[in-house]
This record gives structure tokens, C-alpha cells and sequence, in this order.
């Protein structure tokens, strides 16, 4: 097999296939999937890697839970696994999140996952799919792929930390409440991430040296620690991705807005402004 990029562009993979050792995992809508997907790809409803019952579902689901999920797929510790969804890498980042978390690092995203595959006019197969199931075992979860509450409160303030808050404008000045209260994390700034795609070409990642500038004025780059959220730790799954390809120390903050805004004692902001 060949050593794969974290970055990979559908053309890449399309030369590639079919590959020993790799795991295609779509997360798609079921309908988007069987209507045509990846060949060899399996699908997974993103559901699975949410914690169920809990107001925080953003949450890292139980070890296993996780084992469930992945030996059904087959994924196996020598396995490579290429992540793709519709939507632009929200759902395929918090997939590799994932994968960081339970110490599985081979992994490839597929630059604008299916969009971008069929916008480029590359074979598609159709129809569901049932993996060839493995028995996959987690031996711990990694602490540095996230950031807990606390955590996030013992850095607040200082110059080494960065928030970068994913969710839309509304959300972050306190104008749309969806959690207990609306507004922000003390000296979080906002990106939303769609506004990290291209749409004109199949929601691919913007040019990457435009993006670390963009990210870099904003006070997000390689000399901080980054914790990166929104709501339920969905949304910023792209961003917690589009870190990592930059190079950054980034962390997910999985108990994102659903938590912080629903404590009463966690300090909160509102309006445009970090702080």
C-alpha cells in the first residue's frame, strides 16, 4: 500500500483503488450512499460515534460502543482508513477525532468526500454494503485529542491558548440560544466552518496557505493550543481536521456549547467580540 497523505484528492485515490489495508468509511446519508459511493466503501451512520442518553451527545461514546462500531466495519489495528461523508468533512473530522482518541493514526481524508468525488466524474459503485467484520480491540483512550471543561477553564486567559469556536455568527454573539444560554467561550474567536470550503469545487478545503493566514489574524496557528467546538462537537469535527492538516496542536472540545452554555457556573460572553 501505498504511504498515504492525510490530505488525499479524490483523482489520488481514484489512480489508487483497489488498495490492500484500507478502510473506505462513508459517512454520507444512507440514501447519498446507496445511491452511489466510493468502490469497496462501507457505510457508517454517524449516530454510532455519539454518546447516546446523555444532554452532551457530543461526548466520546463507551470503549465498548467503539469496539461494536469499528469490528463491524472490519477495521483492523493495521488498517488504513480513508474518511469521506456529503458534507464537507464535518462528520468524516469527528471520525478521525475518533480515531485519535482510541490511538488509531492511519488515516486519510478525501478532499470534499463525495461531493467533490462525483463532481470530478469518478466510478462510483451502488447500492448497500456489509463489511467483513473483524474483532477490533481498543487498549486505551488518548486524553491528548481533547479537551475537557475543566481544562478549557484552566486556560482561559492564557497567551498560549486559542478557542476556535465553529459555530455560526448567531450562535456566537447569543442572538440564536440554543442551549440554557446563548454567547461564547471568554476569548473564543468564530470561524464558521463551512466558510472553510470551496463549494464551486465539490466543498474541497479552501487553498490551505489562504486558510493558515485567514486563521493566523484571527490569533489560531502553530504557537498555540488549540481547542476547537460548536454545539455537539459535529461542526467541528471539520475544524479539529483542518487543524491537524495545517499542522496545529489542536483538541476537540467534544462537550462543546451543549455543555459549556448549559452550566450555569462557566463564564460566557455575548456579542462580536472574544472578550
Amino acid at each position: 500500500m501505498a504511504d498515504l497523505p492525510l490530505l488525499l484528492e479524490p483523482e489520488q485515490l481514484a489512480d489508487l483503488l483497489p488498495l490492500d489495508n484500507v478502510l473506505v468509511i462513508d459517512q454520507s446519508k444512507a440514501e447519498t450512499f446507496v445511491e452511489g459511493h466510493i468502490p469497496g466503501a462501507v457505510h457508517l451512520d454517524f449516530k454510532r460515534l455519539q454518546r447516546p442518553g446523555t444532554p452532551v451527545p457530543g461526548l466520546l461514546p463507551e470503549v465498548s460502543d467503539l469496539e461494536a462500531v469499528f469490528s463491524e466495519l472490519g477495521l483492523t489495528p493495521d488498517t488504513h482508513v480513508i474518511c469521506s461523508d456529503d458534507e464537507g468533512g464535518g462528520w468524516a473530522g469527528r471520525l478521525i477525532w475518533v480515531l485519535d482518541c482510541i490511538g488509531h493514526t492511519k488515516y486519510s481524508y478525501i478532499n470534499g468526500g463525495i461531493v467533490a468525488w462525483r463532481q470530478a466524474g469518478l466510478p462510483q459503485e451502488t447500492g448497500t454494503v456489509t463489511p467483513q467484520a473483524s474483532d477490533y480491540k481498543i487498549t486505551a483512550i488518548n486524553p491528548d485529542a481533547t479537551f475537557t471543561k475543566a481544562q478549557v477553564l484552566d486556560n482561559l486567559g492564557k497567551l498560549d491558548f486559542a478557542i476556535w469556536d465553529a459555530r455560526s455568527a448567531a450562535e456566537y454573539t447569543g442572538e440564536k440560544v440554543i442551549s440554557a444560554r446563548g454567547g461564547h467561550i471568554p476569548g473564543a474567536v468564530n470561524y464558521e466552518w463551512t466558510r472553510g470550503m470551496d463549494k464551486d469545487r465539490g466543498l474541497r478545503i479552501n487553498d490551505l496557505d489562504a486558510f493558515r493566514t485567514l486563521l493566523s489574524g484571527l490569533g489560531i496557528d502553530e504557537t498555540k493550543r488549540i481547542a476547537t467546538h460548536c454545539q455537539t462537537h459535529h461542526r467541528s469535527g471539520y475544524t479539529y481536521l483542518v487543524g491537524k492538516i495545517l499542522g496545529f496542536d489542536i483538541r476537540g472540545y467534544a462537550g462543546s456549547w451543549s455543555e459549556w452554555g448549559n452550566d450555569e457556573n462557566t463564564p460566557v460572553v455575548t456579542g462580536t467580540e472574544p472578550n
